[in-house]
This record gives C-alpha cells, sequence and structure tokens, in this order.
C-alpha cells in the first residue's frame, strides 16, 4: 500500500477558533456549568484547558520556555505530568470570568497561528507525537496533533450544549479524521498475524472514509490504496467516530456503534483506540 500523505491543517487553525470564539459568545452562564464528556470537567473548564494548550505552546516552543519538566522520561510518567498539570490550571482558573477565558483565548489564539504558520512544516517538531508510537515527528504531525486536540475539545463543548454540528463537515472533521488513524499502527502493533493480513477501518457517513492496516515483516502500515479484500472490516458511525479516540466513548456504548466482521479476534483493539495523551 502507499504510504499516506501529510495531513495539511494549518489555515484551519482560525477557521476553528472562529467557531469556538461564536460559540463561546453565545453561551448562557447554565450552559457554562454544564457537564461534558470529559471526566469531572464542565464547559469552562474545557474552555480553559484550550487556553492553557494556547499559553503553554507559545511559552515552550515559541519563547523556549518549558518551566516544571516531568521527573523522567517514561510515556505513563509524561502522563501523568499533564494530568496534574491541566488539573492545577483547571482548578487556578476558576477565578476566571467567561468573558475574561473567552478574552485570552482570542488574543492567545492569534499569536499561537501565527506562530504555528511560520514553522517550516518537513522540519523536525519539538515534541513527537507519542499516541503514533513516533519518538521523532515533523511539523506538519505535530500541527496535525494539536488540531484534533483544538477540534476535539470544542466538539466537548458542543456536544453539551447540544451544537455538534458546525464542526461535523467535511472541510473540518475529515482533517481530524485523516489525522487520527495514523494511531492505528501503534494500536496494533502487539496484535500478532501472518504477513498479509488486512483490517480495514471505515468511518460510515457523509464525512468519513476507509483505512486499511495491512500486516507486513516489520509490523503493521496504513494505507488507503488497496483493492482485495481485508480479513477483518470494522465499520463505526461517522458522527461518533471522534469519540473513540478521544476516550470519550465508553466500550459498552461503542458496541452500539461499532461492528466488525471477519476475524473478530482483529477487531476488538478498536476499542482500546487513542489519538490523546493519555
Amino acid at each position: 500500500m502507499d504510504a499516506l500523505l501529510p495531513v495539511d491543517t494549518i489555515d484551519l487553525f482560525p477557521v476553528l477558533d472562529q467557531h469556538l470564539f461564536g460559540l463561546l459568545a453565545a453561551l448562557t452562564p447554565p450552559e457554562w456549568e454544564r457537564p461534558t464528556l470529559a471526566p469531572q470537567w464542565r464547559v469552562r473548564d474545557v474552555a480553559l484547558h484550550l487556553l492553557d494548550g494556547n499559553l503553554r505552546a507559545l511559552s515552550m516552543l515559541r519563547d523556549g520556555y518549558f518551566g516544571v519538566a516531568p521527573a523522567g522520561n517514561t510515556y505513563p510518567g509524561l502522563v501523568a505530568f499533564l494530568d496534574q498539570l491541566n488539573a492545577d490550571w483547571v482548578r487556578a482558573g476558576q477565578r476566571l470570568s467567561p468573558a475574561v477565558i473567552r478574552g485570552l483565548l482570542v488574543q492567545s489564539g492569534a499569536e499561537y497561528n501565527q506562530f504555528l504558520a511560520g514553522l517550516e512544516p518537513m522540519a523536525p517538531a519539538t515534541f513527537a507525537v507519542g499516541w503514533a508510537g513516533e519518538t521523532t515527528s515533523p511539523n506538519w504531525f505535530h500541527i496535525a496533533r494539536d488540531y484534533t486536540e483544538k477540534w476535539h475539545h470544542q466538539q466537548q463543548i458542543r456536544q453539551a450544549v447540544g451544537q455538534e454540528a458546525a464542526l461535523l463537515v467535511p472541510a473540518l472533521y475529515q482533517p481530524f479524521l485523516d489525522t487520527c488513524v495514523r494511531a492505528l499502527p501503534h494500536q496494533y502493533r502487539v496484535v500478532p498475524a501472518s504477513v498479509g493480513t488486512v483490517v480495514a477501518f471505515r468511518a460510515v457517513g457523509p464525512v468519513g472514509g476507509t483505512w486499511y492496516l495491512q500486516r507486513q515483516a516489520d509490523g503493521w502500515a496504513l494505507g488507503q490504496a488497496y483493492s482485495g479484500r481485508p480479513d477483518t472490516t470494522i465499520e463505526l458511525a461517522g458522527e461518533v467516530a471522534w469519540r473513540p479516540f478521544t476516550k470519550s466513548l465508553p466500550r459498552q456504548q461503542a458496541q452500539a456503534h461499532i461492528a466488525i466482521s471477519g476475524d473478530e479476534r482483529l477487531g476488538l483493539p478498536v476499542f482500546g483506540l487513542t489519538a490523546v495523551m493519555g
């Protein structure tokens, strides 16, 4: 299979921000306090997390200021470290009003988008995309990974207030899916299969697509150009396809939206998918 091409998301950041700013400006005080799919986080907490993402990235990537650092360099240790940073920020942010949060998002978003636009897409990124199993990543992948973060956190807010449709359009949703599926080879890295075995992953709906995982001698490879019959096909309802990748669809619920045909053993790893740090 041909290797997948890079996902170009840089021009989508300002568009995504405008959707966010309009959404937040229209929220009522009670809506700011609604629970979201993110455990223990309300709408205001997710908005604060988006703000933290802008400020922390500018501090580290643009200004070279990393502040505190994790004690070790293991993936679980890094996840625990980031979880604690996130919790500390959200706790401190409770003293900020919705208007202040919105204003800071507007200001920091413009600065962050400008910084990203100046990066060389194929140059090495400061941070690798760990959920794809990479130890080094090009900037385009780091940028696309950050796009998926901003997309899914805004979608968490939208889900909480019943306004999901705005981001489920091809121009914004397809790049999210095209980036997240790159977690599949790493997810399947310990799944045994004979060379040539193929697993098809299909998001069904107006926005979606089909990707193929093929077992090769040195691991699983991901592509979209395959004309044979897969050994296993995984079909996922397109409108909720974003949720398994972001740990927002518990397995009991996921089974209502995911259909596996063929060798079921090769389909089960889909329930452990993640394209976020965690």
